[in-house]
């Protein structure tokens, strides 16, 4: 398992699922490689559409989630026809291969793996690829007992704005809130790993039983992503 402990630095500027595609899977073919996403607004899903549907929470978790080492539990899980979900805030995962703004220098907790590999096998890329990391299996929750694994999808939701990503790593068993640099770049969050991150706002919708394919292609989460978002407003 793949474990990051940080306390992140604050800046100023920081600000049921039957109704889904059969296993939810796009095939590899449908999408290139790694691509870096050029607008915050994904698709034709508005954020506000999605969050009216996930302002009341029922939760799934065994307990709350820290949202940094040292703060109160206060993060429930929830659940939704066809999706969990979580609000909380953002720290960077910089984590997997070694990039211009993802190394040791430039984060200070940086390691070179994720918990999830690239289809050749080799770490993700957090500079260049928009994914989530989900808590380490615990007590207090399981995500693989929700139908969510690696390569699935999510819609980041912050400022009005949407992101799809997928979940590429894991983090500590008791502290959620977390997504790579790309994430954070395109919601126009700051994503320097050491003192970067939003420290509230943020909305991680994860659809069950979801998996983009190649999991390091954005353009296939984006497109597996607006679809199962369309059946999300319509089945809750």
């Amino acid at each position: 398992m793949h474990i990051r402990i940080r306390i992140r630095v604050l800046t100023l500027a920081a600000a049921g699922g039957a109704a889904l595609l059969t296993a939810g899977v796009l095939p590899a073919h449908a999408a290139p490689g790694p691509t870096t996403p050029k607008s915050a607004q994904e698709g034709s899903v508005g954020a506000a559409d999605l969050l009216a549907k996930v302002t009341s929470c029922q939760q799934i978790s065994g307990g709350k989630y820290k949202t940094d080492d040292g703060t109160s539990a206060t993060v429930p899980v929830c659940g939704k026809n066809g999706a969990v979900f979580w609000k909380a805030d953002m720290d960077i995962d910089c984590d997997g291969q070694r990039t211009t703004n993802c190394n040791e220098t430039r984060d200070p907790w940086f390691q070179n793996d994720t918990a999830f590999h690239q289809s050749d096998g080799r770490p993700l890329k957090a500079e260049s690829l928009p994914f989530v990391v989900v808590p380490g299996t615990s007590t207090i929750w399981n995500y693989t007992s929700s139908g969510i694994k690696g390569g699935g999808v999510v819609a980041v939701v912050y400022n009005n704005r949407v992101e799809y990503a997928v979940v590429g790593d894991t983090g500590p068993s008791t502290i959620i809130g977390e997504a790579s640099y790309a994430t954070a770049k395109a919601l126009g969050i700051d994503p320097d790993p050491a003192t970067g991150g939003a420290d509230s706002g943020v909305t991680y919708i994860l659809f069950k039983n979801s998996q983009a394919s190649p999991i390091e292609s954005h353009s296939a989460a984006v497109t597996l992503g607006e679809q199962l978002a369309k059946q999300f407003l319509q089945s809750n």
